[in-house]
């Protein structure tokens, strides 16, 4: 029997990408990279039939999109900025504060030219869900944002990339050969994770940024054309996704402000097609900086569902939420996604696999009773 074709994206109902680990998985992570007590081979093994399942459970949810959840990584970002060709990873005393909590003290340091290595994992990574998916396979990794935001000027140690747009030069290659490779491995749907425009957005964060002699209005500028100088030339029949969060470990978040100074150079200079947006406290400000949505093919992915709670939104809330936000963008320009993945970090947020489960099929329900489906 021939097998339907799967329409291609954009959908109106999505998801950011992280999922929670089995724990399965978690154990063989530890044995493997903790203790030595596990070999490769069993790792790999879990992190497979993990994969397999939590594919399973996408496409079981009615969604058309479908990810491996970042079951391979430790992290969201690091895992692929250290797999990049002049990056390394340092382990350190103190890491990265979130809301009563910090992050594992690791941090990306700049030693040598960068560059998108041919045999990078997560080509290998995105192949694997694609061989295993009946729907489209997406994955996410970093925006090239993230390699600059994250590196201290300290740890930039090659002096060409020491003035600042030489390095954003260099980022913008090496995240254009990326999107070039994951064409190549089969990707129709790329998402790029750049958050840091959301960070920008923080007054504590604009202010640290100002502190190290970096005005933050260019670093949105320079970031939104970093994103486009990547993805211009992409082929047409590749969509790109980015999302923009506050942060995301166990279930804290680590700035908060309106979009309002990042919307118009995120709208309009970056060329991304579909914007994933966290939108599920008073900490993301109101809807008004959607008006600055380009009329057109662009599409917002309004994160009215949290994932670092388990209690479920109720659906008449979500209706009337995008009736307002209706008011500021075209309703067939919007769709829906939780506001951030659902383990940003192998730890995860403070969740069950049932409540992720109910949140995802949340999403389709909404998109049922807004748009009249999914692929609407």
């Amino acid at each position: 029997m021939t097998q339907t074709p799967v329409p291609p994206p954009p959908y109106r109902a999505d998801h950011v990408g992280s999922l929670l680990r089995a724990a399965p998985v978690k154990a063989a992570r530890k044995g493997y990279y903790e203790t030595g007590t596990t070999p490769i081979e069993d790792l790999r093994a879990a992190e497979d039939a993990a994969i397999r399942d939590s594919i399973r459970m996408q496409e079981e949810a009615g969604l058309m999109a479908v990810t491996d959840g970042e079951c391979r990584r430790s992290f969201w970002h690091y895992d692929f900025i250290g797999a990049l060709d002049g990056f390394d990873l340092e382990e350190r005393d103190e890491g990265v504060d979130f809301a009563g909590v910090k992050l594992r003290p690791i941090f990306p340091t700049i030693k040598g030219a960068l560059d998108f290595p041919d045999d990078h994992p997560m080509l290998e990574h995105f192949r694997f869900v694609a061989a295993n998916t009946k729907v489209t396979p997406k994955i996410s990794i970093p925006g090239p944002s993230c390699c600059h935001f994250r590196t201290a000027v300290a740890d930039i140690h090659p002096a060409e990339y020491k003035d600042p747009q030489a390095l954003f030069d260099a980022l913008a290659q090496v995240y254009k050969k990326a999107v070039a490779a994951f064409y190549a491995a089969g990707c129709r749907y790329l998402q790029m994770d750049d958050i840091f425009f959301a960070y920008l957005c923080d007054p504590k964060h604009r202010a640290a940024r100002e502190a190290d002699g970096q005005d933050p209005d260019w670093l949105i500028d320079r970031y939104a054309w970093m994103m486009n100088e990547a993805i211009k030339d992409r082929p047409a029949d590749m969509l790109i996704g980015m999302h923009m969060c506050r942060g995301n470990f166990r279930s804290t978040h680590a700035a908060e402000g309106a979009y309002d100074p990042a919307a118009d150079a995120v709208f309009n200079k970056t060329g991304v097609d579909i914007f994933f947006m966290e939108y599920d406290t008073e900490r993301a400000g109101g809807l008004e900086p959607l008006r600055l949505l380009s009329k057109g093919r662009q599409r917002v992915m309004p994160g009215f569902i949290t994932t670092k709670t388990g209690g479920l939104e109720r659906l008449d809330d979500l209706k009337r939420q995008f009736e307002a936000a209706s008011r500021f963008a075209d309703i067939d320009q919007l769709g829906i996604a939780p506001q951030c993945g659902f383990a940003s970090t192998e730890e995860g947020n403070d969740i069950t696999f049932d409540d992720q489960r109910r949140k995802l099929e949340l999403v389709v329900k909404t998109a049922e009773a807004v748009w009249g489906g999914v692929t609407a």
